[in-house]
């Protein structure tokens, strides 16, 4: 394994039937890289996307040489999505890997704002909704108490002061991946955002939060389901009882 260069990083773009955002997401990652002047790369990791997805993510790698592509044969949810990207980044030598979504829910101009707080001491930044000056937008009533009754559900059983648990834009230090079981994790949707935030805080590294508004996807169907919070729902009391009974690593 190659010693992790001082600033570079890797996003981690999964994609499922997402050949309407990829192209303009990629646009807006490269302007964004541009203005904040940083060097690093995006992995797509599409899920055999029957759309033509992954025929478009070959050719913005032909294009950009800091566009990568990772082909999986089938669909099997986001969880197991991330952690072929992390094992992917865990094998070369970037510093800072990053996850977000392709719908552009998450800002792709944030990006160096998460980058830069782990580069001042963080190991886990998380893009917020639930702290000052986060939020959504285009959201329904019914979703928004979902939503936050989901991430007070998690807060109470794991008994973490994170207030958005369930957010996946984020940065983790190369270490937090390295430290962590990550054959070990299972879960998907809400349920693989939550766990991964809570593995990292009981390794005791630190976890910083950062303000973002996240927007409803304008294009694309929307990947949200019954049985990714139901998953949630009985994930969150299992994995509190397995670090109760030392079966979750700590530091």
């Amino acid at each position: 394994m190659n010693s992790p260069a001082a600033e570079r990083y890797i996003v981690c773009l999964p994609t499922y039937n997402e050949c309407e955002n990829l192209e303009p997401m990629i646009m807006a990652i490269a302007a964004a890289r541009e203005r904040a002047m940083i060097t690093g790369d995006v992995l797509v990791i599409d899920d055999g996307s029957p759309d033509g997805t992954g025929q478009i993510a070959d050719r913005l790698a032909a294009e950009h040489d800091w566009v990568r592509v990772l082909h999986r044969t089938q669909k099997e949810g986001l969880g197991r999505a991330y952690l072929a990207g992390f094992d992917w980044a865990l094998e070369r030598d970037y510093a800072y890997i990053l996850e977000m979504d392709c719908d552009f829910s998450h800002d792709p101009g944030r990006l160096p704002d998460l980058l830069a707080a782990a580069q001042h001491g963080a190991d886990l930044v998380l893009g917020s909704r639930y702290v000052h000056g986060g939020g959504v937008r285009d959201w329904s009533a019914v979703r928004r108490i979902i939503s936050r009754s989901g991430c007070l559900y998690a807060q109470a059983f794991l008994q973490l002061g994170i207030h958005d648990l369930t957010g996946g834009f984020k940065c983790f230090r190369r270490a937090v991946l390295e430290a962590i079981d990550l054959a070990d994790v299972t879960a998907e949707g809400y349920a693989f955002q939550i766990e991964m935030t809570y593995r990292t805080s009981l390794l005791g590294f630190r976890i910083e939060e950062i303000p973002i508004t996240f927007t409803d996807r304008v294009a694309g169907g929307s990947k949200m389901s019954r049985r990714i919070v139901a998953e949630a729902s009985w994930r969150v009391p299992s994995l509190r009882l397995r670090a109760l009974r030392h079966e979750l690593p700590r530091n």
